[in-house]
């Protein structure tokens, strides 16, 4: 998604740490006029927070957006359950999807596309606890050959 009238406005950074990510899609959210404003000035948090489908409808269940200071009476709930816009057929693959055991349904990012507000969801499987040892210890390794090199080419070799 390399367009250039995407704003990111959130991620969830545990997200990629604490599940594997086996497939994204793209959500529209319905949001009211205070929480547009709140989005629009980065007032959100995704952490711990995740979708379901209920009644056939998917839901943002524990997303956090921020209240409007501007806003009068009519200010919004932060923590209130959101819908999630998505195509009939979309709906039912996430449901048989969700069926499956160790499946759930996170959002990995918020982010203004034009004049939209959209969610990337996550189809995810939970990472066990030597899974996130062994990410960590690959991050690391990383970060250390890139030093490695960096120093070698500061030093002419």
């Amino acid at each position: 998604m390399a367009d250039s009238n995407i704003k990111v406005v959130a991620t969830n950074k545990k997200a990629r740490h604490d599940y594997h990510i086996e497939d994204t899609l793209e959500a529209g959210i319905v949001l009211t006029g205070s929480e547009i404003k709140s989005v629009r000035a980065g007032q959100v948090s995704l952490r711990d927070s995740y979708a379901v489908i209920r009644n056939g409808e998917a839901w943002l269940v524990n997303a956090h957006i921020a209240a409007y200071k501007q806003a009068s009476y009519t200010n919004h709930e932060p923590r209130r359950e959101r819908k999630l816009l998505l195509h009939r057929r979309e709906i039912n693959r996430l449901t048989g999807k969700l069926q499956e055991k160790g499946f759930t349904l996170i959002p990995l990012r918020m982010y203004l596309k034009g004049s939209w507000a959209k969610v990337e969801l996550g189809l995810a499987r939970g990472k066990k606890l030597y899974d996130k040892r062994q990410s960590l210890r690959e991050r690391d390794d990383r970060r250390q050959i890139e030093r490695s090199l960096g120093r070698r080419q500061k030093e002419g070799w």
